[in-house]
């Protein structure tokens, strides 16, 4: 039965999407049930190696460190995997980074199994064996040097955590996909062959050539490195067979022989073509851990290999799907440990790592294939949170596709996010990417998108601008109420207000220097990334670094575009709306009043009834009401205009762009800075979590899916063009019946072709489950969340996420 044409049977007795063999069933049971351990083995490694080398360049000692790693770290094969290779000693073990930074690591080291969430263990023998690596590091990683890059104008910041920069220079950066299909077309030979040619025709005589040429020297010592992991592998493959039974003997040769081959060599068939992308993803998140690493449109490159093993009938499409869902599980094996800090803002562990399917092909036809089908079924039958699955909407996207992807989404784990064409493809036309490249994006990470193996680093997840606590400085005179420290140059304090106009005038002077003072920590800390950490093997993957002799912080991509990510939107949408509407136009509440509520968290009994009226007597943002949604566009344009003024580190160097925009995305860090913001004029209380993404606050909307959709393409879409995430919540009996679930994919439908959404996912779960979840977790082992713009085991989240997810509202299509 060919795919496209697949019905759902009453008769059959397993789930839609068939169920995984028996194999991958097992597979995925072990790496689920493994116990995540701190491992030292890389910053033992990547220790002896920058001794050895400490008369070398940087770009030479990162491609020496690598090498050193790849030649002697462990290296296993399990039982029940065709697809080999891991990122440390053992499955969902997370390495140590130390050239980054020893710091959290040091402070943390007895704490990791004590965490509310995201829980690391850790055995003496390696907490010894860290200690005894960490005098080398001291004042000697990117955290030790970026920290004295920062001007002493941005010190109040970093000393108040508003400019969080944990996820900054406690690893690499990330945040891309490298060129996939090329590797898969010419193999790591074809970039050497490039690379001798480009190295031969330098004229060393010109000064900039001298780094050129030591960057050259790195690719061609990091690419033969690769090789021999790979060839490692193959050795081991063949030690195995010797001893397997005849059925696994086969197996075991035939990876022995595929990783002799790729990714050195171009891919051939499937298994090869999966086997070399897993290689290169696998020694990617080795060399620097940087998450939102992405598989880019994995539908689209890996499509020929698909379709010629199918042709010549060297595989069947369920051959196909299970080597799929190995690859899914062997995604899951990577891991992350982040300081405490960092994981209030990325709760569950979330590598973020993205694969995109359907969109349009470059020459703007339905892009969706016969492996676009497979990599749903095969997400559905391993229902694990990662990869992040993303599906590219267009209006003439196949229906039948679009049905299929429901179907996936009913299970209940949080995918597919959907991205639109009608709004992405124009807005980056509109910033200078060419329109083939534009037709060719992919999902990032989370809900941010780029062109793959073209975009440099960082296409977000910059500075997080708190909105909220933006707001309470400005209303204090530029100061930040809960520290007490200066900000920014007061505009007056909000008790002595006698306008709202003032207060719009007071924010928009603040958004815009907190903006300008987050530029500035962001180039500090991309300088010490560029000149401390350079990444070879990425770079070398991303067009045009070979070409241009540079690496990507020193401008190497095609394009280079970032963003940071703003916090809080609707909070903010709701605390103009409160302000304007009781304090300035009905006067029920007087400016005196309102600040003493914020200062107290709503506590005296007439500041209690102040929240209520906040609570239920002001237009809500989510409800299709201009009132708040106008507001808050005006108030988000004072940053869009002004972020856009300054351009980034790579400016003028190489790429298109350069430059800067907006993004929403905010991962759950609207639970981390909500603990460090106090009362809000939202009627929000004290240190609770902020809103997440653009959705609206939680049970705030209350006139429906719709709606909400209305509210939030009222911001400047086509100019956030770092991601407009948006998290909707559906109970699993709302989407029980055929005629429901044609019911959203006609709200999607006007969602993306008349409101130009940007980007949507769906939590289908009920509350009473989460509830349960959380009381029983042992009864809950499997069940995954949307956090944000990615899923997360709901049992690994810290309770303050747990109850965050557990408030969204709920709704009825």
């Amino acid at each position: 039965m060919s795919i496209q044409t697949k019905e759902k049977s009453s008769a059959e007795n397993y789930p839609y999407f068939g169920t995984l063999t028996n194999r991958m069933n097992d597979y995925r049971e072990s790496v689920l049930t493994k116990k995540p351990y701190i491992c030292a083995e890389r910053a033992l490694l990547a220790t002896e190696a920058y001794k050895e080398n400490m008369n070398q360049t940087n770009v030479m000692k990162r491609a020496l460190m690598l090498k050193n790693i790849l030649e002697k770290m462990s290296i296993y094969i399990e039982d029940e995997t065709l697809i080999v290779g891991n990122q440390a000693s053992s499955n969902k073990d997370a390495p140590i980074f130390p050239e980054y930074t020893m710091e959290f690591v040091l402070n943390e080291l007895d704490l990791f199994e004590k965490r509310d969430g995201d829980v690391f263990y850790i055995s003496e023998q390696t907490k010894e064996e860290l200690r005894s690596i960490a005098p080398f590091w001291e004042n000697n990683n990117l955290r030790a040097k970026a920290g004295c890059l920062l001007p002493e104008e941005v010190s109040v910041f970093m000393e108040t955590g508003f400019f969080g920069m944990e996820g900054k220079m406690n690893s690499g950066d990330a945040h891309l996909a490298v060129d996939y299909r090329q590797v898969l077309e010419v193999g790591l030979k074809g970039y050497k062959e490039r690379t001798l040619r480009e190295k031969e025709n330098l004229d060393l005589t010109q000064p900039e050539s001298i780094n050129k040429y030591q960057f050259y020297n790195a690719v061609l010592l990091v690419l033969d490195a690769v090789k021999t992991f790979a060839e490692r592998f193959s050795q081991l493959a063949k030690e195995q067979a010797e001893t397997a039974a005849p059925e696994r003997k086969a197996e075991l040769l035939e990876i022995s022989r595929i990783c002799a081959k790729v990714p050195n060599e171009p891919a051939e068939t499937f298994q090869e073509a999966i086997q070399s992308v897993w290689f290169i993803q696998l020694v990617l998140q080795i060399e620097s851990n940087g998450h939102s690493l992405s598989y880019g449109r994995f539908d689209q490159y890996m499509y020929p290999y698909l379709k010629a093993d199918l042709d010549r009938g060297s595989i069947t499409e369920d051959q196909a799907v299970e080597l799929l869902t190995n690859l899914w599980i062997k995604t899951l094996t990577v891991n992350k440990v982040r300081s405490q800090a960092h994981t209030f803002s990325s709760a569950g562990s979330p590598l973020y790592q993205n694969v995109t399917i359907g969109g349009q092909t470059r020459d703007k036809q339905d892009a969706v294939n016969d492996l676009s089908y497979l990599v749903l079924r095969s997400v559905a039958q391993t229902k694990l949170p990662q990869p992040n699955l993303t599906v590219r909407y267009h209006a003439g996207l196949d229906k039948h596709f679009m049905d299929e992807a429901i179907e996936v989404m009913k299970i209940g784990f949080g995918m597919p996010a959907f991205n639109n064409d009608e709004i992405i493809i124009p807005s980056f036309i509109n910033i200078g990417v060419t329109e083939e490249d534009a037709y060719d994006y992919s999902a990032i990470g989370c809900v941010e998108t780029a062109v793959p193996g073209k975009w440099g680093y960082r296409c977000t997840g910059m500075s997080y601008m708190n909105f909220p606590k933006i707001l309470m400085t400005a209303m204090n005179d530029g100061i930040d109420p809960v520290s007490g420290k200066r900000f920014v140059e007061g505009n007056g304090h909000f008790k002595e207000m006698q306008t709202f106009e003032e207060l719009q005038t007071a924010w928009d002077k603040t958004v815009r220097e907190l903006t300008r003072m987050s530029v500035i920590v962001e180039n500090a800390i991309d300088l010490g990334l560029e000149k401390e950490v350079p990444d070879v093997l990425c770079s070398a993957l991303t067009e045009d670094c070979i070409g241009r002799g540079k690496t990507l912080k020193e401008g190497g991509a095609v394009y280079d575009f970032i963003s940071g990510l703003q916090v809080g939107i609707a909070n903010l949408a709701d605390s103009l709306a409160a302000i304007k509407k009781l304090v300035f136009e009905e006067e029920k509440v007087t400016t005196e009043e309102l600040w003493e509520a914020l200062m107290t968290d709503y506590e005296s009994d007439r500041s209690k009834e102040i929240q209520q009226m906040i609570l239920f007597d002001v237009p809500k943002y989510g409800n299709d009401d201009d009132y708040p949604d106008q507001l808050v566009r005006q108030a988000y344009d004072s940053y869009i205009d002004e972020v856009k003024k300054y351009p980034n580190t790579r400016f003028g160097r190489g790429p298109i762009g350069g430059t800067r925009y907006s993004g929403t995305s905010s991962i759950s860090a609207n639970v981390g800075q909500g603990r460090a913001t106090m009362a809000t004029p939202d009627g929000r209380n004290a240190w609770v979590p902020l809103a997440e993404g653009c959705s609206p606050s939680h049970n705030m909307d209350k006139n429906g899916p719709t709606a909400v959709l209305k509210s939030v393409s009222k911001l400047r879409t086509e100019e956030i063009i770092g991601g407009v995430l948006l998290n909707q919540k559906v109970n699993p009996q709302t989407l029980a019946k055929e005629e429901d679930k044609q019911k959203l994919i006609m709200l999607l439908r006007t969602f993306f072709n008349k409101l130009h959404g940007y980007h949507i996912q769906y939590n289908v779960v009920s509350r009473e489950t989460l509830i349960d979840a959380q009381q029983h977790p042992e009864k809950h082992r499997d069940l995954i969340v949307r956090v944000a713009g990615y899923s997360a085991f709901f049992n690994v989240l810290s309770k303050a996420t747990q109850d965050d997810i557990i408030e969204r509202t709920e709704h009825a299509i």
